[in-house]
């Protein structure tokens, strides 16, 4: 590697830790102690490496009993939209990328169309078709209103569009039905897509916090980011800014250690070929 190449990385080394020094700075101020949080917050007084260190704010926040529930709540809600998301967006995008069939191009004109509509807008309708179903209060009311997402099977499309076609008429000589070549040929060499498509839904899912206050109006069914929100208030007043501040770490952490877990797969799927698995 030439001289060049090292200070290409030191100079988008210092965007990069000041990008992340709130981020620093929030996980150091969430294991210092309240009583010297409440008489100075400022990181030239404190530093970012917390001095004393206490982790009493996660024990304080776990103590608090429905937490874990609404932990359990958002990992339920984010895997199951995820995989219904994954299954309709592959399936939709295949059909649309490859198959041949009655009204195929106003379908994807209306499935782009969806793209220009807020989700905000949908919200009166879909409060009350799940209020006449019963629907509310339950995990299903969380994950059905995101599964046909226009930009998930848009994404798909493109990508069935780039794989050669000398893949799937190989397969069809050999006999190979439509249902097999999708399954055992184009899903495994998607999977740069589908996993950008999961992460990407996942991080939505779990962030997610308008339709879970529309939605859940009971506690038990209140996702983590709705859960903590609705007892912030309480930690700012009562108990201090370092438990607010473990509660964000707390809403955060799962989705940091996915994408770190997975980025390669995001990687892959912007800059290899349609080919490439």
């Amino acid at each position: 590697m030439n001289r060049s190449y090292y200070w290409l990385i030191f100079g988008l080394s210092i965007p990069a830790f000041i990008w992340l020094v709130p981020t620093i700075w929030m996980v150091s101020l969430s294991f210092q102690p309240n009583d010297l949080l409440a008489r100075t917050t400022s990181s030239t007084a404190l530093g970012l490496i917390p001095f004393p260190f206490t982790p009493d704010n996660y024990i304080a926040l776990f103590r608090f009993g429905q937490v874990p529930m609404w932990f359990l709540n958002s990992v339920i809600v984010s895997v199951g939209m995820t995989l219904a998301v994954l299954a309709v967006s592959t399936t939709a995008g295949y059909a649309l990328a490859r198959l041949e069939f009655p009204f195929k191009t106003p379908i994807i004109i209306i499935c782009l169309m969806g793209l220009m509509v807020p989700e905000q807008a949908v919200f009166i309708p879909l409060y009350t078709m799940f209020s006449d179903w019963g629907w509310h209060n339950s995990h299903h009311a969380l994950i059905m209103p995101r599964v046909a997402v226009p930009i998930g099977v848009f994404l798909m499309m493109q990508f069935f569009k780039a794989i050669p076609k000398d893949i799937e008429e190989a397969a069809r000589i050999d006999g190979v039905g439509w249902l097999q070549i999708f399954w055992y040929v184009m899903l495994p060499l998607a999977r740069p897509a589908m996993m950008t498509l999961a992460i990407l839904t996942f991080l939505y899912a779990w962030n997610d916090y308008l339709w879970p206050l529309v939605s859940a109006q009971q506690r038990e069914f209140f996702t983590i980011t709705l859960g903590l929100a609705s007892i912030q208030a309480n930690f700012a007043q009562a108990e201090g800014l370092g438990r607010v501040m473990a509660s964000g770490v707390v809403a955060s952490l799962p989705v940091v250690v996915l994408f770190l877990i997975f980025q390669r797969y995001v990687v892959r799927a912007m800059t290899a070929g349609g080919t490439k698995g």
